[in-house]
């Protein structure tokens, strides 16, 4: 039997790797991953579903002879269907939906001989940089358990974090791998446009979520993608693969890249200090390893590319709850929403045809300036988030909680400054403590945080580093490069 300090110090890989040896059984690793959640998961309450005679029964059956045969697994509980098992997107309108199939996502990583012990908390829909679910409540920092795991992903990373399991899925609309990434400690990589699967029939929030994992280490990252991201009938505009694995690009060397960086937050007007010494420290780094660093950035109307998204987050969770009270047969009434949820929903009602399509249009230009910008460089760097891992209950959007309490419902056609003014707010308040990541949603390029940097006080900061569209070989290599000179995969969270 695998001890617990054993089973913690292995990445997916090293797991994988036992398991084709015949040193440990599947039975083991899930036993071993039950002990670990049982005995953490109450001070964090990451895994919000259990599945453990599942997990249990598919150990001891006759697992696909794929990469990861017998490693333990988790999902998040958006997006990811897994059949028979509920999905309940955070939201008590969604507590009794239950797939009858898999999601291609969950086919994939099944098919890879994963084992999945369970579900991950996740924020109502997605939709906030936290997760503090009234559902099922908040999900605690392994790092500090007065401190958010980060969000809408928060579940798997502090999973991850506190070694319930190597690696856990994610997905990723505004930020969502990178920013509980960068909270948790972790390496979160947000794919190109395309490069995995849709989960359903058409892409979510415009073309903005992508699916993926986070993970400890970097080569269980790119060992993921090498798994998800293939060719499939049933998903025409996937990407072509690069000439070589993904995992094979870790290790590679990156050559001598020509790095911009900045510390102007991109949709808001505050970078804290450590966030700042950590850029600092990051850039020293990369020009130690050989690399070409100059501060720049896009130039971009930050504001309107902010107001743009909330307009088109608004249309979409209009349309999704409109959507699924017709999937369940029930009529979507404000208690069975948060109230930040539903005013979203209110406003998206509000929001006109052309509102939306210049909403649409705005991102766009934004995502062609960003493009123009990266036929100068290889990579950008940023701080991931604005702040080090804030207080749970304090990063709720209240702006948006605030325009709730407004007659939303009543706004007429010429209320229109009104509703501008209210998009402004939450705007303001949804990415004061995520500026920089959402805009790689709509340009589709590669994104990653790293962990580079920790506080005084023990908390991880991430950095971020984009890259051109379709170029995530040139992030395994620098991420790899990263890990070598600084590594990060033996820091264990106070709660260890």
């Amino acid at each position: 039997m695998i001890s617990l300090d054993d089973y913690a110090g292995y990445d997916a890989i090293g797991l994988a790797e036992l398991v084709k040896r015949g040193d440990v059984t599947p039975l083991e690793l899930v036993e071993a991953a039950i002990a670990c959640i049982e005995q953490h998961n109450p001070q964090i309450n990451a895994v919000i579903h259990k599945m453990y005679e599942q997990a249990r029964e598919r150990a001891q059956g006759s697992l696909p002879d794929g990469p990861f045969k017998g490693v333990p697994f988790l999902l998040k509980d958006l997006l990811s269907a897994y059949a028979g098992e509920p999905m309940r997107s955070g939201s008590r309108f969604h507590k009794d939906v239950v797939p009858t199939e898999h999601s291609m996502m969950t086919q994939r990583y099944l098919d890879a001989g994963l084992i999945v012990l369970g579900k991950t908390n996740t924020p109502e829909y997605g939709i906030t940089a936290v997760t503090e679910p009234e559902l099922f409540g908040t999900t605690n920092n392994p790092w500090d358990v007065s401190r958010t795991s980060g969000g809408s992903s928060g579940g798997s990373a502090a999973a991850v974090a506190s070694r319930f399991v190597p690696m856990a899925h994610a997905g990723d609309g505004l930020g969502s791998i990178r920013i509980p990434a960068s909270c948790c400690g972790l390496f979160g990589l947000k794919p190109t446009r395309h490069r995995n699967p849709r989960s359903g029939d058409y892409d979510a929030w415009q073309g903005l979520v992508c699916e993926h994992v986070l993970t400890r280490s970097v080569r269980d990252s790119a060992a993921m993608l090498d798994i998800t991201a293939v060719t499939d009938p049933h998903f025409p505009d996937a990407l072509v693969r690069g000439k070589r694995p993904f995992l094979q690009e870790v290790g590679r060397d990156p050559g001598k890249l020509r790095i911009a960086y900045t510390a102007v937050p991109f949709m808001g007007d505050t970078m804290d200090d450590v966030c700042l010494k950590a850029l600092d420290d990051t850039v020293a780094l990369c020009r130690e390893l050989g690399h070409e660093l100059i501060e720049d950035a896009p130039a971009i109307d930050g504001t309107e590319y902010a107001r743009a998204t909330m307009t088109m987050l608004a249309g979409e969770i209009r349309a999704d709850i409109d959507e699924a009270g017709r999937a369940l047969g029930k009529r979507p009434t404000p208690d069975q929403f948060e109230k930040s949820t539903w005013a979203l929903s209110l406003m998206g009602g509000k929001i006109t045809a052309g509102d939306f399509v210049q909403a649409m249009r705005t991102m766009q230009r934004t995502a062609h300036q960003i493009h123009q910008f990266f036929v100068n460089y290889d990579v950008l760097l940023t701080p991931t988030l604005a702040q080090p891992p804030a207080i749970s209950g304090t990063m709720l959007p209240s702006g948006v909680e605030a325009m709730a309490l407004q007659v939303i419902g009543r706004l007429r056609a010429g209320s229109v400054l009104k509703l501008l003014k209210m998009l402004d707010t939450a705007a303001a308040d949804s990415f004061r403590f995520t500026p920089s990541t959402p805009l790689f949603n709509a340009t589709g390029q590669p994104a990653m945080s790293v962990p580079l940097w920790w506080t005084d006080e023990g908390l991880p900061i991430g950095m971020q580093f984009v890259g051109r569209f379709g170029d995530e070989a040139t992030l395994f290599r620098l991420a790899g490069q990263l890990e070598g000179k600084r590594p990060w995969v033996g820091r264990l969270p106070s709660i260890l």
